[in-house]
């Protein structure tokens, strides 16, 4: 393994499974006293001026654990790409966190990840799960559906991890499955061409609340953090 650069990212939306840009190493685990919620907005990516979607961000919540990846970046490119989709689009903010690997040999290290706050524009705020998935259900912008960037975010954790459970994630998984079907809508087209493993059980039941897949084994496994540097943001 060559050596590590001295910054990496976490994903925890739709950076999980659709990063678009070229990373190097990647290890998964989580980040700690940290929530993912769906309170942001979007009008860019999963949505359109005057009719926002709603996308992932993390809270402040002491006790809270939130699964995902992280991944080296490469080159000032990828940081360009990230700052110009998440912040200059997306209304997040930079801030750097303690990342925890899933695997036991790699200490903790710090990585950048991109939030989303009350003061941002775009900041939609809390709502019951079923407001929310009709929200979902209803949205969609120049990335895709709206209900693609929930449910491939919800697959992506549940083959990931099978033995954590996101309450507010699955919740929302839950309805918006439960809303498309009394839209009689497409699932599968709402999910476009990308969809990978289509998984019956997982569209009609999620598999928290049945059999859960085979945990994926196609990140690194042997990750070793010789030395990361804070940057300056």
């Amino acid at each position: 393994m060559g050596e590590v650069t001295s910054l990496w990212v976490f994903g925890y939306g739709s950076l999980v499974w659709k990063p678009g840009f070229q990373h190097g190493q990647t290890a998964i685990g989580y980040v700690e006293g940290l929530a993912r919620r769906f309170w942001q907005g979007n009008e860019t990516h999963r949505g359109v001026p005057g009719k926002p979607g709603r996308v992932a961000t993390l809270v402040e919540e002491q006790g809270e654990v939130t699964h995902g990846i992280a991944m080296e970046l490469k080159g000032e490119e990828a940081l360009d790409y990230l700052n110009n989709r998440e912040m200059t689009l997306g209304g997040y903010l930079q801030k750097i966190t303690q990342f925890h690997a899933t695997e036991k040999d790699i200490p903790p290290f710090p990585v950048l990840v991109f939030v989303a706050t009350p003061q941002s524009k775009h900041w939609l705020g809390p709502a019951d799960s079923q407001y929310l998935a009709k929200q979902v259900v209803s949205s969609s912008g120049p990335s895709g559906h709206n209900v693609e960037y929930v449910i491939k975010l919800a697959q992506w954790l549940r083959k990931t991890f099978p033995e954590v459970v996101d309450e507010h994630l699955y919740s929302l998984e839950t309805q918006v499955l439960a809303e498309v079907e009394i839209q009689g809508l497409c699932l599968n087209c709402l999910l476009g061409d990308e969809l990978q493993d289509p998984a019956p059980a997982a569209v009609t039941a999620p598999a928290h609340l049945s059999n859960p897949p085979t945990r994926q084994t196609t990140y690194c496994a042997n990750l070793t953090v010789k030395s990361l540097r804070c940057v300056k943001l």
